[in-house]
């Protein structure tokens, strides 16, 4: 099994799995993935929901960061920015790409730009993962 395969299969129990997140692109300086929007991801107005937004963008640089870890260590969030620029309406897809700002010993930081099936910038988040030593 691909790492690709391999990480969507651990991703599937989790929140994540829940979301319909789905993997289309791992490496160590770029991750994508795609996120239907459904109705119970949504908030009023049929668009989704913020907090589905962040979830989304978080798992990315979180991922990201796991690619890139020395064996044993382990990651968590420290700090996350969102700025939503437009909406995605339910039954649409958007896109998360997902790049290195920087790959250091302790930290990481990761954009993610977060995109409708026409290409609309939707948001653009920026986070910083630690890296916890195993």
């Amino acid at each position: 099994m691909d790492e690709l395969a391999s990480l969507q299969q651990r991703l599937a129990p989790l929140f994540p799995g829940l979301m319909g997140l789905q993997l289309t692109e791992l490496g160590p300086e770029r991750v994508t993935a795609t996120l239907r929007v459904r109705p119970d991801l949504c908030t009023a107005g049929d668009i989704l929901h913020g907090g589905a937004v962040m979830a989304f963008a978080d798992t990315l640089g979180a991922v990201g960061t796991f690619v890139n870890l020395p064996p044993g260590a382990r990651t968590t969030t420290v700090e996350s920015s969102t700025k939503f620029l437009a909406a995605a309406p339910v039954n649409s897809t958007v896109t998360g790409e997902c790049t290195a700002f920087h790959r250091g010993r302790t930290t990481m930081v990761w954009q993610t730009m977060v995109r409708t099936e026409a290409g609309k910038l939707c948001a653009v988040v920026t986070q910083t993962q630690l890296v916890i030593a195993g």
